[in-house]
């Protein structure tokens, strides 16, 4: 995978941060389609961090993004 260029992390930024102001905003199927993207470019290790930073900053998050952040109990009860 090739480095982004200091202008593709300034662009990359500035249109997360335009996406993270209109979230709310968003039809409900366009926030699942951004959110499952951002995990399959950045792995499954960003999927949890990145449902409660959307939740935290929008009251209206897609159900399917917060069930899919929350960790599933290991068969041991834990």
């Amino acid at each position: 995978m090739d480095t982004p260029s200091d202008t593709e992390v300034l662009l990359f930024g500035a249109l997360g941060e335009a996406v993270v102001k209109f979230w709310s905003n968003l039809p409900q199927a366009v926030q699942q389609h951004l959110f499952e993207q951002a995990v399959t470019c950045r792995g499954e290790r960003v999927r949890q961090p990145l449902a409660l930073y959307l939740h935290d900053k929008h009251s209206r998050t897609v159900d399917a993004i917060k069930a899919h952040a929350m960790p599933e109990p290991d068969s041991l009860g834990g």
